[in-house]
């Protein structure tokens, strides 16, 4: 582990070098939008905004540099889930969670066609994901997620078998697995440094090294001056504790990953993975992996999930532990990587709502807009929520009426926060322990059934 570089952001820009900054906020200004954090979800609402009404003066202002935080250390898995959908479900009846399942879907392609569009070549490779099952209790929780995505409406998915699911991915000990076609593993870095090209080029104003303090109707406060605007949009995610009033708003839940080395071929020719899916597990603590461009095995999982007091990491640093954790799953997985060196261990936040559905609103009253609580799946999700914020600012200010994403049961969510310090960290490390446990029994019991901790868990972190 000696010869691995820990943290310095992630491996993404230890590959794609970190980019020169832009200039920070001069002083005391107005825009038409003001947009809070340089990641996914900012740079897109930037982008379709300003496609949509080229005449908008729109500033977007960022605490360190675009990308710094998830969008920029992410496991590169542009794919369709969303969190909270069986919650909404419940709230809003079937056909509308349905409507935003499709949405997701279609988002997946829209990333893929934008990117193609505006010449951003992130190594996107669309081979779909799949999710598999080593116990037989995650085989049985496979079967019955393989037919709740059936319900909603994704019929284009399939269910495989152990030998079918060794045709594409040689997982040791797989017994099943679910691919979707909606799906593309993507170099967050290349993806997110683009965005920000393109946005620029565009003629958004981007401010970086510019922390913003706190936000208030029509007003974003940094250190080196108050952006004025009708409408501030919060894209904070994993970063929003750090505002003043969201202390308890989303949690920031760390995740851990590592690259390896460039496997041989040898390697390479024991494991498949020529279709190149993203690759996950039905674990309670689970796992999410990439075949990179230049043939690395990218891989994460949770790690120490949660720092007191909402506190974030320095620059990516992970544990020695938490390396070491991620090499077991690693070569479980793979038991020819044994001796494959870890070129590089980081971490990073993602923003965890209370009731874990994400969401996107606009007070009409105010101006203020947000987005976010993704829970890990915010590649693709950030995209959905920026063409619905655009969709909402534009309805807002008479430029149109309602639309299709407008109406989402996402939009206008309200969550209830966290409980506040120290049961918020000893609830999170608990459940965690707890899920990790489960885990672990379940990979040696005969019983098809799911740990009954980790399903008194689910109950009590309202993860379903």
């Amino acid at each position: 582990m000696s010869s691995t570089i820990n943290g310095g952001i992630s491996f993404w820009y230890a590959q794609n070098g970190i980019p020169d900054p832009r200039e920070p906020l001069p002083g005391d200004t107005s825009a038409d939008v003001c947009i809070v954090g340089g990641g996914y979800t900012g740079l897109w609402t930037a982008y379709y905004l300003k496609k949509a009404a080229p005449f908008l003066n729109i500033t977007v202002l960022e605490a360190r540099f675009c990308g710094y935080g998830a969008s920029g250390r992410n496991g590169g898995w542009l794919y369709n889930g969303i969190a909270g959908r069986d919650r909404y479900a419940r709230l809003h009846g079937r056909d509308s969670a349905v409507r935003l399942q499709q949405a997701m879907n279609d988002t997946v392609t829209e990333v893929v066609r934008a990117a193609a569009e505006e010449d951003i070549d992130a190594d996107i490779h669309q081979g779909g994901v799949l999710e598999v099952a080593y116990t037989p209790a995650q085989l049985a929780r496979l079967k019955a997620f393989h037919e709740t995505e059936l319900s909603y409406g994704e019929t284009d998915r399939l269910l495989l078998g152990a030998r079918e699911t060794a045709g594409r991915i040689r997982v040791a000990g797989a017994v099943g697995s679910s691919w979707t076609p909606h799906g593309a593993r993507i170099h967050p870095v290349k993806l997110v440094k683009g965005l920000a090209d393109t946005v620029a080029a565009l003629g958004v104003t981007i401010h970086e090294s510019t922390p913003v303090t706190e936000i208030r109707p029509k007003h974003a406060v940094t250190p080196y001056g108050t952006v004025r605007a009708p409408y501030i949009l919060r894209c904070t995610e994993g970063f929003t504790a750090g505002l003043k009033g969201q202390k308890r708003s989303w949690l920031p839940m760390n995740s851990s990953m590592i690259a390896t080395e460039p496997l041989p071929k040898e390697i390479w020719d024991s494991i498949g993975w020529d279709g190149r899916e993203t690759l996950g597990d039905m674990a309670h603590a689970y796992m999410y992996a990439q075949r990179t461009a230049d043939d690395r095995i990218a891989l994460g999982g949770r790690g120490i999930p949660y720092r007191y007091g909402s506190r974030t990491d320095n620059d990516g640093r992970t544990q020695a532990a938490t390396i070491e954790a991620l090499r077991d799953i690693l070569v479980r997985f793979f038991p020819t990587t044994a001796g494959i060196r870890i070129d590089h261990a980081w971490s990073g936040v993602l923003g965890v709502p209370r009731d874990w559905c994400a969401t996107v609103t606009l007070d009409r009253s105010t101006g203020l807009g947000w987005a976010g609580g993704y829970v890990g799946s915010g590649v693709a999700t950030a995209n959905l929520a920026a063409r619905t914020l655009r969709d909402l600012v534009q309805q807002d200010s008479g430029q149109h009426g309602p639309t299709e994403l407008t109406t989402l049961p996402w939009v206008n969510h309200k969550v209830r926060k966290w409980e506040p310090e120290p049961f918020r960290w000893i609830g999170v490390h608990t459940l965690y322990a707890a899920y990790r446990g489960a885990d672990r029994r379940e990979l040696t019991a005969r019983t098809t059934d799911t740990d009954r901790v980790a399903t008194l868990a689910d109950k009590i972190s309202g993860r379903h």
